[in-house]
């Protein structure tokens, strides 16, 4: 198994925590608005979370899709819900989504999400 998103979040989290000490003011603003923004309302946390993820592969967030990832798994984003969710982001970001998508489909089965069943 790939632990590339793995590592990856580990690296960004570490400079993340730099970014509490450096940053703060930033950093606990941006820490509030994920937490206001990841609750239960008109639109469950896993919606949201998928709206997250097709915006980080249109966005081409390569860091994000670790984290997002993590959370769909977290949340029980089964595989055929992960791959509409890239459909809708390769719809609104063209060729380089499709690439993107299939990265963040990796990020998703590394941290555990459905594999195809092919």
């Amino acid at each position: 198994m790939s632990e590339q998103y793995h590592q990856l979040v580990r690296e960004i989290t570490g400079k993340l925590r730099e970014f509490n000490k450096e940053i703060p003011d930033t950093a606990q603003a941006f820490g509030a608005l994920t937490k206001a923004t990841h609750t239960e309302g008109a639109i469950s946390k896993k919606n949201k979370e998928l709206m997250a993820m097709s915006i980080a592969i249109a966005a081409r967030c390569q860091g994000c899709l670790g984290f997002h990832a993590q959370a769909c798994v977290k949340l029980g984003v089964t595989r055929a819900e992960f791959l509409e969710m890239i459909q809708v982001a390769v719809y609104m970001g063209g060729g380089p989504s499709m690439m993107t998508g299939a990265e963040a489909l990796l990020a998703y089965e590394e941290y555990g999400g459905e594999k195809a069943a092919v």
